[in-house]
């Protein structure tokens, strides 16, 4: 069992019910790789291992019992450093939060141990979970297991590194701005960006905060499409006041079988360059789905003016993410977009632009969303799904200096604004639709590549569905060389 580490989550759980190892003995084994590959990633940032140990001795001793089991029952996990675990930091990377300690464990942590598993440690992020990259002054910088000179993605960074190099057997993450899917497609593991609101984040919230962001969700990362559906079965579902009565259902699969599938594919952005070695390989894929039988259209797209769509998500991403500011910082923003001229879009035009908006633009904003909603609707009464990438490259080289807005990436030998891939964030997170990145091989330098496959609002099913029969047909998840 050389390979325990790399197997998925569900597979594990049958391990240990079938007794072929023990929950004690997987948590000493993840342990092991962790202190062995872990100083040269920096993925995992925090452990509880005391606390880990008696709940792994405690789902054994269960078992040994003869008590019902839960669908993770003994399965090592850990979770991005911003979810809320009694007894562990909950910074976002900021300095000042180095003691905000929890003493309760976020909604999704409980269900997740609920269901079995064993959270045994915690993995990095960027400062406020702002950027394509995961570093911070408090833990430092993680780095992608395929090339520890590159970046693993972020927000969810240290959630994908740890669970490509097996470390760790399933992760959760969040996302608002590609935070789950772009650290999946840079690190070759799948991940999942849930319908809007359908995932609770209480305890995945700032101190004093108490009110959920727009566009936000709470989704899984794992290594293979059904440990994506486990978690969101377990994840899913009211919380709070709203669990009086609301109850979630979400539909079954559209299709079980690629063959009856019919997708749209869209590899290229209005806003954003396309790098040609991702686009070239995400072609091969499409192709090759295309040959196990979907039916697939090269030019389907919803009615809706994308790059119209780009800025109506810029603006309300900034304006959801502008309220972790302070009143100073504030007040430079608004000078700032005071001070711009009209026709004035660059990044930090929109960041001014967005932070200060007044409710009434706000509501324009939202309410040009709620009309692209329904066209989106419209198109998938005709398509199951449309296809994507889930950014504008491959995993691109550290790059810590200056400001996110600031920096470029190298897009076909040119010098290009890192910024402007969030086109593939918000095509689907601004109209709250679900999406599933599944590994889609290699380019040809030899990074991992993710295919977004975007669904109907809350057909989350349908996407994993078809994230698993792509798993099955051309293969998913691969581990990077030299963790072994």
């Amino acid at each position: 069992m050389t390979d325990v580490h790399f197997r998925s989550a569900t597979a594990l759980a049958a391990m240990i019910r079938n007794r072929d190892i023990g929950a004690e003995e997987l948590l000493d084994h993840y342990l092991a790789r962790v202190e062995k590959y872990n100083p040269a990633l920096n993925a995992i940032i925090f452990t509880q291992i005391d606390k880990a140990r008696e709940k792994a001795q405690a789902a054994d001793a269960a078992l040994a019992r003869g008590d019902d089991v839960r669908p993770l029952h003994g399965v090592p996990m850990t979770i991005k450093e911003s979810y809320d675990w009694g007894g562990s930091p909950s910074t976002w990377g900021i300095p000042a939060n180095r003691e905000n300690y929890a003493d309760e464990d976020a909604v999704a942590v409980q269900r997740l141990e609920a269901a079995g598993a064993i959270v045994f440690g915690k993995t990095n992020v960027p400062l406020l979970l702002a950027d394509w990259q995961s570093f911070n002054e408090i833990y430092g910088t993680t780095n992608n297991p395929w090339d520890t000179s590159r970046t693993p993605g972020g927000s969810s960074g240290g959630s994908a590194a740890a669970l490509a190099a097996g470390l760790t057997s399933l992760e959760i993450g969040s996302d608002i701005g590609a935070s789950i899917r772009n650290p999946a497609h840079y690190c070759g593991v799948f991940g999942h960006k849930p319908t809007y609101d359908i995932v609770p984040l209480r305890g995945h919230l700032l101190p004093g905060v108490f009110a959920g962001a727009d566009i936000s969700v709470g989704g899984p990362l794992a290594r293979s499409a059904d440990d994506l559906s486990v978690a969101l079965d377990i994840l899913a579902g009211a919380d709070g006041v709203d669990a009086t009565g609301w109850r979630l259902e979400l539909p079954a699969p559209r299709k079980t079988s690629l063959r009856d599938f019919k997708v749209g594919v869209m590899l290229d952005s209005p806003v954003c360059a396309q790098d040609d070695r991702l686009t070239a390989q995400l072609q091969k894929t499409v192709d090759a789905l295309a040959k196990a039988g979907v039916t697939v259209d090269m030019n389907a797209r919803p009615d809706i003016d994308m790059a119209r769509l780009n800025h109506v998500y810029l603006l309300l991403l900034r304006a959801a993410t502008g309220v972790r500011i302070g009143d100073d910082i504030f007040a430079e923003h608004v000078k700032s977009a005071a001070a711009r001229d009209a026709d004035d879009w660059i990044y930090r035009a929109y960041i001014d632009r967005g932070v200060t908006l007044y409710h009434r633009e706000w509501w324009g904003l939202h309410n040009e969303r709620t009309a692209m909603r329904a066209r989106w609707a419209d198109y998938f009464k005709e398509y199951d799904l449309l296809l994507c990438p889930s950014a504008a490259s491959a995993a691109f080289p550290h790059d810590h200096e200056g400001e996110r807005p600031d920096r470029m990436i190298q897009v076909n030998g040119k010098a290009e604004p890192g910024t402007d891939q969030l086109f593939w964030a918000g095509m689907s997170g601004v109209v709250f639709l679900p999406s599933t990145v599944a590994p889609a091989g290699l380019t040809e330098e030899g990074l991992p590549c993710g295919l977004q496959i975007v669904g109907a609002h809350l057909e989350d099913r349908t996407t994993i569905e078809f994230a698993r029969l792509m798993e099955q047909e051309l293969g998913g998840f691969a581990p990077p060389p030299g963790y072994d």
